[in-house]
Formats: structure tokens, C-alpha cells, sequence
């Protein structure tokens, strides 16, 4: 599978903060902060619970986290650039992760994210105007019983077609 460059000359979109509430702040310092040798030893986890509060990393919060642990928010940002796990923009309220590992490909992946890309006129790592969908591919879903398989939020689905994700999406609520 070839890697997918992403040009990240512009700096991730921001709107506003402060990100880091008292509460996240003394959870960071009184749950992870005990547990590492020192602070930059808890980006990760800070990183990962600042981006569960909001659904997303925006710059400033990176920016609060580098300042609470201490670092350079330069090396805040690397980490988060570099972990596909962190979203350095908002995503979808469904986010469509498909699963392209050699099993899923053999049995249609391939057809399906086409399928998907053209019905949400996205590209993998876009997510539609309204801000509805999402759509990812991941390297392993650990279903390769049920390929192709994908992952609509935390929900899997396996043995798809592309009438069955039309069918899968068409029934997933507007409202929240």
C-alpha cells in the first residue's frame, strides 16, 4: 500500500479555545502525569483525551498541551502529524473507515471505497461539505472472515457490497 503524502505547509485549522478545561488540566496532571517519567512522556495520552473531549485536535490545544508538559508546541505538533489516530480537523459525524487490508482487497475493498468516494464525492481523508461522512481506509480491521469490512463510527460491518453501504448509510440518522 502506498503512503499518502499530505501537504501540511498550512497549519491546521483553529477556532478559538481555550481547549484545555480545569478538569481536563487535573486529569492530565493528577492521572497521567504519575504515571510516565517525565512530562513529554505523557503527550500521547494528553493528546488522545484532549482530542476525545473535542473529536478533534485543533491547534491551539496542541498548543495548550505542549505549554502544560511543558515542551515546544513545535514537538506537540510533530507527535500529532505523525499518528494517524489524531485528527488535525474536525471529521464527520460518520466516520466510514474502510478496511484495505489483502483480504478485504481480494474479496472488493477496492470496488467499495471507489463506490464510496464517488456517492460522497470525497477523496479517503475528506469528509463531505455538510459534514455528515468521513471516509477513511485503514490497513486492518481484523475481520478478514467478513471482508470487505468497514467501520461506520465504533459499528462494524462486514460481507459489503456497494448496494449494502448504500443501504447502511441511507439509514443512518440525520439528526444527532
Amino acid at each position: 500500500m502506498p503512503w499518502t503524502a499530505q501537504d501540511r505547509r498550512q497549519a491546521p485549522p483553529d477556532t478559538g479555545g481555550p481547549y484545555l478545561t480545569d478538569q481536563l488540566k487535573q486529569q492530565i496532571a493528577q492521572v497521567y502525569l504519575p504515571r510516565y517519567p517525565s512530562k513529554r512522556a505523557a503527550l500521547l495520552p494528553a493528546l488522545h483525551l484532549v482530542q476525545h473531549e473535542h473529536g478533534w485536535l485543533p491547534l491551539g490545544a496542541i498548543r495548550e498541551v505542549a505549554e502544560l508538559l511543558e515542551i515546544s508546541p513545535a514537538e506537540a505538533l510533530d507527535t500529532a502529524t505523525f499518528y494517524e489516530e489524531y485528527w488535525l480537523k474536525p471529521k464527520g459525524k460518520y466516520l466510514i473507515q474502510v478496511c484495505r487490508s489483502l483480504a478485504c482487497e481480494i474479496c472488493g475493498s477496492n470496488a467499495l471505497t471507489s463506490h464510496l468516494r464517488a456517492k460522497l464525492n470525497i477523496d479517503p481523508g475528506g469528509t463531505t461539505p455538510d459534514g455528515r461522512f468521513t471516509l477513511v481506509e485503514l490497513e486492518c480491521l481484523g475481520a478478514c472472515d467478513g471482508a470487505p469490512a468497514m467501520l461506520v463510527n465504533q459499528t462494524l460491518y462486514t460481507d459489503l457490497t456497494p448496494q449494502k453501504a448504500d443501504a447502511l448509510l441511507a439509514s443512518l440518522p440525520r439528526e444527532a
